[in-house]
């Protein structure tokens, strides 16, 4: 018992140091819903996206390599924001100076919070996958991606991708460090984890008014539990593009050598390979 309490304290320790840059944005919100600014809401937060940026760097919290590949999610997630405030999906309320077709430039550092937790996550974990594969989880995380925009237009392939998703990943493992000690667990399990407490996320984030459904702009109320889905589905596009700039450094695959055999159901204690952090 007292070598499992450890074990959870080390875990959720590395996993709030992996968080750290959504923290950071999730104070910013909660200290600009109630403060008083001398500039329009949405422009101040980019302003402190943009501080927290700079810190995190300052403090070698984060790698230049990994502020270049979370810039890249910046830029998927403006992209992404562009096409679904256009159609209605959500909506940013407030004015501001920062905003562009409706997106104010601040939110696409929400999609490079998640990209910040996958890659600091990978770094503090010592994340290493066993049997996965590359192309066919990349060409489903991209249909995923095109589907969220591609819906509005044609049929909605969310339950296909799914499953499709469930397939490509079948067998992959997902090996991490917690303290001394080294664990595993399914692939499909980690990015379904990721995507609850992204919801849970959502409901914080739309209550503290980051962004605005429909059917909250009477009053508040709880994000759809089908985002929960969807935020399982999102999440895959951020793992394949940490997945492929982890293979370009060798830190994607664990070697064979320190592979054990049989499945992690759903989370398994395994022997502590070697593995280059």
């Amino acid at each position: 018992m007292r070598f499992f309490t450890a074990q959870m304290f080390r875990f959720a320790w590395a996993e709030a140091r992996s968080c750290a840059f959504a923290v950071a944005m999730f104070a910013g919100l909660a200290a600009s819903s109630v403060l008083p600014l001398p500039i329009p809401r949405y422009d101040a937060l980019l302003l402190h996206a943009v501080a927290v940026t700079v810190v995190f760097r300052a403090l070698r919290w984060e790698s230049n390599q990994e502020i270049a590949v979370i810039a890249g999610f910046d830029l998927v997630g403006l992209a992404f924001e562009l096409v679904k405030v256009r159609l209605g999906s959500w909506s940013y309320p407030e004015d501001a100076y920062t905003k562009v077709g409706g997106v104010p430039l601040y939110s696409g550092f929400l999609y490079a919070a998640v990209g910040s937790y996958v890659c600091s996550a990978w770094r503090i974990f010592s994340l290493r996958l066993v049997a996965y594969r590359t192309v066919p989880v990349t060409v489903v995380a991209l249909a995923v991606y095109v589907n969220f925009i591609s819906q509005h237009w044609w049929i909605d392939l969310r339950i296909p991708l799914a499953l499709a998703l469930v397939v490509v990943t079948w067998g992959t493992v997902v090996h991490f460090t917690v303290g001394a000690h080294r664990y595993q667990m399914p692939l499909a399990l980690s990015l379904v984890l990721i995507g609850f407490f992204l919801w849970v996320a959502e409901n914080i984030a739309t209550y503290l008014g980051a962004w605005q459904y429909p059917y909250q702009r009477e009053t508040w109320q709880l994000v759809h539990p089908a985002k929960f889905g969807a935020w399982a589905l999102l999440v895959s596009v951020t793992f394949v593009m940490v997945a492929s700039w982890q293979a370009t450094r060798g830190r994607l695959h664990l070697p064979a050598r320190g592979r054990p055999r049989g499945w992690a159901l759903p989370v398994r204690r395994v022997p502590p390979p070697a593995v280059r952090r």
